[in-house]
């Protein structure tokens, strides 16, 4: 389990939550371009933050490093192609976590600060920021590209199956949450590692092994 000092946790917190909420509003963006509105009529199509947090998802952010928000409500009766529509909604949140980790990497490979200037603390503040927001967006894309429900690979995967198939895939939903937190508890290590390693990975790409 990671370990937090007061300072790293009061600068996870803001990038946490915009982690969350732009993968939340992203998602709901899509849907809403692709004609179901039931996001934007219950108040879910905003950057708010409060709109979005799930407390157990949020919690377990500052204690594994990923998790997720309070999904935003889809009615795919309103898609033209809900099974194509529903996996490119799946995309959008992952997608922008990866986006917003890219923008970071390139501001921290590109910025040679100078630390003998009396801004020398802020600097310091701001590397760090830009660290977290990488690790913490990509471990929010990773993660929720697990493909079991509730998590955006569970739609992914439902997208790219024949019907058939995806039918018998989708009975899987009630016990997705189970099934989760089993690999949590009982995967313990082994689990742990097999997730960490693509997180790693994409890490040290957008990086440049800078972090």
């Amino acid at each position: 389990m990671p370990h937090f000092d007061i300072q790293r946790i009061l600068l996870l917190i803001p990038v946490a939550l915009l982690a969350l909420t732009v993968h939340e509003y992203s998602h709901g963006l899509v849907a809403d371009r692709l004609g179901d509105n039931t996001a934007r009529l219950q108040g879910r199509l905003t950057l708010n933050p409060l709109a979005h947090l799930d407390i157990i998802g949020t919690i377990l952010i500052f204690l594994v490093g990923f998790g997720w928000a309070k999904p935003v409500p889809i009615n795919a009766r309103n898609l033209k192609d809900p099974q194509r529509d529903m996996m490119l909604i799946a995309l959008a949140g992952p997608a922008s976590n990866l986006l917003m980790a890219l923008a970071a990497g390139v501001v921290l490979r590109s910025w040679h600060p100078d630390f003998s200037s009396n801004t020398a603390p802020l600097t310091l503040i701001m590397l760090q920021l830009l660290r977290l927001s990488i690790v913490i967006n990509v471990a929010l894309a990773v993660f929720n590209m697990i493909p079991l429900p509730p998590l955006d690979g569970s739609r992914i995967v439902y997208g790219l199956l024949p019907q058939n198939k995806a039918i018998a895939y989708s009975k899987i939903e009630p016990y997705g949450v189970m099934i989760l937190f089993g690999l949590f508890f009982f995967g313990g290590q082994v689990f742990n590692t097999v997730l960490w390693y693509p997180i790693s990975l994409i890490i040290g790409i957008i990086t440049g092994s800078r972090i």
